[in-house]
C-alpha cells in the first residue's frame, strides 16, 4: 500500500513504513500526482482535499490530524466513497490553556478587573465545553451559545448570540467554519458587544470579518487573535492593532499533537485493516511532557495569572509572531509544544 502524509504531522515517521510505501511532503505541496496511486492521505489544515487533488486517485481515506475539516470537501469525498476522519477534540486542552493564559495575562497587563465577569462561549463542542467548564471552576459566570446543540438538545443551558454579546465581558469563539459561521463576527456582532469586553478568536480565521473587527477595536477592552483570514498571508495591520497575536498555535500542546496523530493513524489502520496499528499511540511516557496539575483554589486573580503565565508565557508567542508575521508557517512548524494544564 502507499500512504501520503504531511511531513509536519508529529510522531508519524516510522509508523506506517513496515506496511507499505510512505511519502512525506509539506502539506501545502501535496498535489494530485502524489496521491493518484495512494491508498491513504494524512493531512493537517494546509492540504485542500477536493476534486482537484483527489479526482482519479485510488485514495480510500483522508485522515486529518486536526479538529477542523473545512480543508476537506466532504461532499465530494462521500460521492467517491472516500472516508473522511478528523481528530475531533484532540487539542481542546491546549486551546483552553491558551484562552485562560490570554485572559489573565491581558487583565494583568491592562489592569482589567476580573471580578463579576461573565464568560460568553460561542460554540460549545469539545473545545468550547472545556473552556466553559474551566471558567465555571474559576468562579466566572458562563453563558453558552450553540444553536445546533440547542436545537438538538433543547434550549435549557443555552442562550442566543444576542443575549450572550449583551451580557459577556469576555467573548470567545469556538465554532467550526461552515456556511452558518463564516463571517459571523461582523459589524452587527461587534455592535452588540459590551464596551471594554475582551474578544478572542481561536477557532477559524474566516469566522471573523476582519474589517469589522478593526473598526470595533477602539470600543473593545482587548482583542486576542490566533486564527486569521488568508493564512499564512495574514493582515499585518490587524496584527499591530490586537493585544495578543499568535500564528494559529492555540492548540499546539504536546498532548494535543499526541492525540491528533493517534486518532489519524488509528482511522487509517481501521480503513486499511492494519491490525497492529488499530490501537496505536505515540510514546508519551516522558515525565517532562505530562500535563501540569494545578490547584488554583483560593488564589487571587493575580496569583492565577502568575501561575498560568509561568506554565504558558503567551506573550512570548505574541512577541515572536509580532516581530515576523510573514514567517507564519515557519513559526507554526518549528513551534515547541507546551504541556497542558489540568486543574485538581
Amino acid at each position: 500500500m502507499k500512504i501520503v502524509a504531511d511531513v509536519d504531522i508529529p510522531f508519524l515517521e516510522g509508523v506506517f513504513e513496515p506496511y507499505g510505501e510512505v511519502i512525506y511532503k509539506k502539506g501545502i505541496d501535496i498535489v494530485a500526482d502524489d496521491v493518484v496511486d495512494a491508498d491513504a492521505l494524512l493531512v493537517r489544515t494546509r492540504t485542500q482535499c477536493d476534486a482537484s487533488l483527489l479526482e482519479g486517485s485510488k485514495v480510500k481515506i483522508v485522515a486529518s490530524a486536526t479538529i477542523g475539516t473545512d480543508h476537506i470537501d466532504k461532499e465530494y469525498c462521500a460521492s467517491r466513497g472516500i472516508q473522511v476522519a478528523n481528530a475531533s477534540g484532540c487539542n481542546a486542552g491546549g486551546v483552553m490553556q491558551y484562552v485562560f493564559s490570554a485572559v489573565y495575562g491581558i487583565a494583568a497587563r491592562k489592569g482589567i478587573k476580573l471580578d463579576d465577569v461573565t464568560f460568553g462561549v460561542v460554540g460549545v463542542g469539545n473545545v468550547g465545553r472545556l473552556v466553559a467548564d474551566m471558567a465555571e471552576s474559576l468562579g466566572f459566570k458562563v453563558m453558552r451559545c450553540d444553536p445546533p446543540r440547542a436545537q438538538k438538545e433543547g434550549p435549557e443551558g443555552f442562550c442566543t448570540i444576542e443575549e450572550l454579546l449583551a451580557q459577556s465581558q469576555v467573548v470567545t469563539l469556538h465554532v467550526p467554519l461552515d456556511e452558518t459561521t463564516r463571517g459571523m463576527a461582523n459589524d452587527a456582532f461587534f455592535t452588540l458587544m459590551l464596551p471594554g469586553a475582551i474578544f478572542i478568536n481561536a477557532a477559524r480565521g474566516e469566522v471573523v470579518n476582519e474589517e469589522a473587527l478593526m473598526t470595533a477595536i477602539p470600543k473593545l477592552g482587548a482583542v486576542v487573535i490566533d486564527t486569521w483570514n488568508n493564512e499564512p498571508n495574514v493582515n499585518e495591520e490587524l496584527v499591530e492593532l490586537v493585544d495578543i497575536a499568535t500564528p494559529h498555535i492555540a492548540g499546539y500542546s504536546y498532548q494535543g499533537k499526541v492525540n491528533g496523530t493517534r486518532m489519524a493513524v488509528r482511522a487509517v489502520a481501521e480503513c486499511l485493516d492494519i491490525e497492529p496499528l488499530k490501537d496505536f499511540s505515540p510514546d508519551d511516557s516522558d515525565e517532562d511532557r505530562q500535563p501540569v496539575r494545578l490547584d488554583l483554589r483560593g488564589r487571587t486573580h493575580g496569583e492565577i495569572a502568575a501561575v498560568l503565565q509561568y506554565n504558558y508565557p503567551i506573550f512570548t508567542d505574541d512577541f515572536r509572531f509580532r516581530m515576523e508575521p510573514q514567517k507564519f508557517e515557519k513559526l507554526r512548524n518549528e513551534y515547541q509544544y507546551r504541556r497542558e494544564i489540568v486543574l485538581e
